[in-house]
């Protein structure tokens, strides 16, 4: 029997289920505007929606791996187009590009063209520190966190701040070899 192939981002999208997407980003939004309210800060609203998508990150990461049937990346160049071509377009539908990479691969860009959470979003004056897209970032911090990757991810651009694109900065913190429960011979 010949191995399975690793479907496209766009054959994955196709066959998910989905709920609507005026209803998802009107939620997000309820969910920011309630943050907003209850902590009044905004630095800990950042915060707050980066732990969320860290705990969304460690949990999607199983669901992404069962239906992608993506296997194991050779490294974290790999990884990070894996996230931007399958993962983006698995869960948000976009598809993003990697680039502005170091010299030692350890660290570049993901950048989004279009962004489903920010459909009917305008910052007010008073959250021009906000983050509003932050839970992205937890949630690629988790899901690489469980395939034994260390990061640090951090935005540099935000079209809600006027500039032309989304973009995260991914680090590479460090590879985490992985630790097994138990002994073989056992």
């Amino acid at each position: 029997m010949a191995p399975v192939a690793p479907r496209s981002g766009d054959a994955i999208f196709a066959s998910v289920e989905r709920v609507n997407a005026e209803l998802f980003t009107l939620t997000y939004g309820a969910i920011v505007r309630q943050l907003l309210t209850d902590l009044e800060e905004v630095e800990e609203v950042n915060k707050q929606l980066d732990q969320m998508g860290y705990n969304i990150g460690v949990r999607l990461v199983d669901e992404f791996l069962a239906k992608s049937n993506v296997s194991r990346c050779v490294d974290f160049k790999e990884t990070a187009e894996v996230i931007a071509k399958v993962g983006f377009k698995m869960f948000l539908g976009v598809t993003a590009s990697v680039s502005n990479w170091d010299a030692e691969g350890t660290t570049c860009s993901i950048i989004l063209e279009d962004n489903p959470l920010v459909d009917f979003v305008e910052l007010p004056d008073t959250c021009q520190g906000l983050y509003y897209c932050n839970v992205l970032s937890g949630v690629i911090r988790g899901a690489l966190e469980m395939v034994s990757m260390k990061t640090e991810v951090t935005w540099l651009r935000d079209m809600l701040r006027g500039d032309d694109a989304f973009e995260l900065q991914v680090k590479l913190l460090k590879q985490v070899p992985e630790e097994y429960p138990y002994k073989d011979d056992e």
